[in-house]
């Protein structure tokens, strides 16, 4: 049987945790053939958790491994599909951010990637001091 249909449901992939998600969109192929999957991922965007820290004020630090993630471009930039995330994420307010790591940051950038360590060295500084 094949699975395939002239119709699709379009899914994002979410830039800080890497899940799809449904958009709500509904693809059809003009020439009405049967060469589309269920589901198909078209971009890139926020799930609803994500988008409503993101609404919020909070900037996503998502910790990659550089050794297993792509090339960064020429703009030393990881690109979303580039990055191997770890898993372990961090949300800061963008002023603290800003601050902190004294980068502007543009507003509608939601998600930085960090290295390994990063988050950890954040946790520390956050964590009360034990007596």
């Amino acid at each position: 049987m094949n699975d395939k249909s002239h119709v699709s449901l379009e899914q994002h992939a979410c830039l800080v945790c890497g899940i799809t998600y449904d958009t709500g969109s509904i693809l059809l192929d003009k020439r009405l053939r049967a060469n589309l999957e269920r589901h198909t991922t078209t971009g890139w965007g926020l799930c609803a958790e994500h988008q409503q820290l993101f609404s919020a004020g909070f900037v996503a630090l998502v910790e990659c491994d550089p050794l297993r993630s792509g090339k960064a471009s020429d703009a030393d930039r990881l690109k979303p599909e580039q990055a191997y995330r770890t898993g372990r994420l961090a949300h800061l307010k963008r002023a603290v951010f800003a601050a902190m790591f004294n980068v502007p940051i543009a507003a509608d950038q939601a998600c930085v990637f960090v290295e390994p360590g990063v988050i950890e060295q954040l946790q520390t500084m956050v964590a009360p001091a034990s007596d």
